[in-house]
């Protein structure tokens, strides 16, 4: 019988607690500990209560000698406890993003590859039913694409301290914007070669934007645009809005309004299951008659049995494992999680700096 792999996990909030629950009911895993600065004066869920608590992290991994580590704490310490991890010889899971800064990132992925050491990032997309095949269906429309994304949040109760903090560290065009940024990389297989962004500061609270807009360009032709906001003010009105076009059609992830009930459709945009929720996939066939009318009918493909945010989290933690026990080739994925930084990140810099960033 193959032993479990000795997991700590860093950082217990709203990822944090979901990847723990993930280890905790896996036979793959055997949770070592829990740590988080404050760990010892917060309330710890029932199912992880009788873990090892620590607030130093450098302590747990020397304490402790994980065989891997799973970090899900603010971006700006993404890096460092990530090339600790591997130096302490450990296999790494990391919330997205991959780091702050373009140098972070290429360190994270360069100690990986020199380590031997797993690295997977946490780009839950990949491992979502639905938006891979809405990727799969976006690659048949044709080229160039027209990719149009959002994820607005309206911040309230907990997601008014959590969007507050997470923007200390990244605007919400980064921290986000590296999913849907990923996903347009997948669509197109193209390089991207420029981008612009804008932004605007409406929350006194923040001391960064908490708007932003960004568009990129890609070699094939393909356009794309990403919007995300935070804060008390933000609209729920068309916060969720996904949709890929091309020459010969379109498709769209979009509410059934049949299976959902009206007050569900009219809040909680900062519900974690509203990220990646969808009720359906809706394809239009762009192909014309002579008499000008559309060959096929929209079809409309159900989504409603897709799963919840939980079980996205177990199957990332599933393909960590298999990951680890099966020695898998992970180069193509980290490289995308640096590709993916590095077009947000420009779209960061064009904001500060009024103007399109081309890049190399």
């Amino acid at each position: 019988m193959t032993d479990p792999v000795r997991i700590l996990v860093v950082g217990l909030g709203n990822m944090g607690a979901s990847h723990a629950s993930a280890y905790h009911r896996m036979d793959g895993f055997e949770i070592v500990g829990l740590c988080s600065r404050t760990i010892k004066s917060k309330e710890i869920p029932a199912e992880l209560q009788g873990y090892p608590l620590f607030e130093d992290y450098e302590a747990a991994l020397a304490d402790l000698a994980p065989d891997a580590v799973s970090i899900n704490t603010w971006p700006n310490t993404h890096a460092d406890y990530a090339i600790k991890a591997m130096e302490a010889g450990a296999h790494v899971f990391m919330e997205k993003p991959i780091g702050t800064t373009n140098e972070e990132a290429r360190a994270v992925v360069d100690k990986a590859r020199a380590t031997g050491r797993k690295l997977v990032l946490g780009y839950i997309l990949r491992v979502h039913p639905s938006w891979i095949r809405f990727i799969e269906l976006g690659k048949t429309l044709g080229k160039p694409l027209v990719m149009r994304l959002n994820l607005n949040q309206q911040s309230s109760g907990d997601a008014w301290a959590w969007h507050k903090n997470l923007i200390d560290s990244l605007i919400p065009i980064v921290d986000c914007g590296v999913h849907y940024v990923d996903v347009m990389c997948q669509l197109t297989g193209a390089k991207p070669v420029r981008v612009h962004g804008i932004g605007a500061s409406l929350w006194d609270a923040a001391d960064k934007p908490n708007y932003g807009h960004l568009h990129v360009t890609f070699d094939d032709g393909s356009v794309g645009w990403y919007e995300a906001g935070w804060g008390p003010m933000m609209s729920e009105t068309a916060f969720f809005v996904k949709d890929i076009v091309g020459p010969k059609g379109s498709v769209s992830l979009v509410p059934n309004e049949e299976a959902r009930d009206e007050a569900e459709d009219l809040s909680d945009s900062a519900d974690i299951d509203k990220h990646t929720k969808t009720d359906a996939i809706r394809l239009h066939h762009a192909a014309v008659g002579d008499d000008k009318h559309f060959l096929k009918p929209d079809e409309v493909m159900s989504m409603e049995d897709e799963p919840g945010h939980q079980d996205l989290c177990d199957r990332e933690q599933a393909f960590f494992l298999q990951a680890i026990r099966e020695d898998l080739d992970l180069s193509d994925a980290m490289d995308a999680a640096v590709d993916s930084l590095r077009i947000v990140l420009a779209a960061e810099q064009s904001i500060r700096e009024e103007r399109v960033i081309r890049l190399d």
